[in-house]
């Protein structure tokens, strides 16, 4: 019998190496990332968030008898609305207002995780969503908590500024556990752990292309 714990370990075990490396993150500790680039983050996130809340909730519906899914994926939904308002401070920071949110325009390269999140939502099987979540989770919080530390010490952002990082740098409480139940659940009626690694492979490519995508052509090289 598949363990989810052990699958997940796994799985996290081989995208590490892949994900250690993020060009703008790294930029942004130096000091040295083009401010235009936090913007497009706060450009593309305003869209992503909004998306990845009605993924959430959909799933929640699709998911409503098996186990405690359903009040899992609302609980992210609901995380997914506190980030939203956590969001305008920092687009207000970085030189972008409400009426800029509303009016950006996003990278397609930028919008691939929520995309993929959404065509899960409707169409992947519980172990691949929980599994895709599970390990992308870890790499965003990551990468989250090094912008929220660098952002105030090189760029001057306040702490108001910089809680949307803030926020996902810790996952939610029981994250993990309800998450490991779940994912053991759906491994256990027969969904296949071989697909949920691949799911998981294709959120964290996605989630790089993202970074990518927000760096402007002129930035830096690391």
């Amino acid at each position: 019998m598949t363990s989810a714990r052990e699958l997940y370990e796994r799985t996290v075990a081989e995208l590490a190496p892949a994900a250690a490396g993020n060009r703008l993150v790294e930029l942004v500790e130096a000091g040295v990332a083009p401010r235009e680039a936090l913007r497009r983050i706060a450009g593309e996130e305003h869209r992503i968030i909004r998306s990845d809340r009605r993924s959430f909730a959909l799933l929640a519906a699709r998911f409503a008898d098996r186990g405690r899914a359903a009040p899992f994926f609302l609980g992210l939904a609901a995380g997914e609305g506190e980030a939203l308002g956590l969001l305008t401070p920092f687009a207000t920071a970085v030189g972008l207002s409400p009426a800029d949110l509303a009016t950006y325009r996003s990278r397609p390269a930028a919008q691939t995780y929520p995309h993929y999140l959404a065509w899960l939502a409707q169409s992947g099987t519980l172990a691949e969503t929980v599994l895709a979540l599970l390990a992308n989770f870890g790499f965003w919080g990551g990468y989250c908590a090094r912008l929220a530390a660098a952002l105030p010490r090189h760029y001057g952002l306040s702490a108001e500024a910089t809680a949307f990082f803030a926020f996902f740098a810790a996952l939610p409480p029981d994250f993990e556990s309800e998450a490991l139940a779940l994912l053991q659940s759906a491994l256990d009626d027969g969904e296949s752990a071989a697909e949920a690694r691949h799911a998981a492979r294709l959120m964290q490519s996605y989630e790089s292309s993202f970074w990518a995508a927000v760096l402007p052509a002129d930035a830096p090289r690391t």
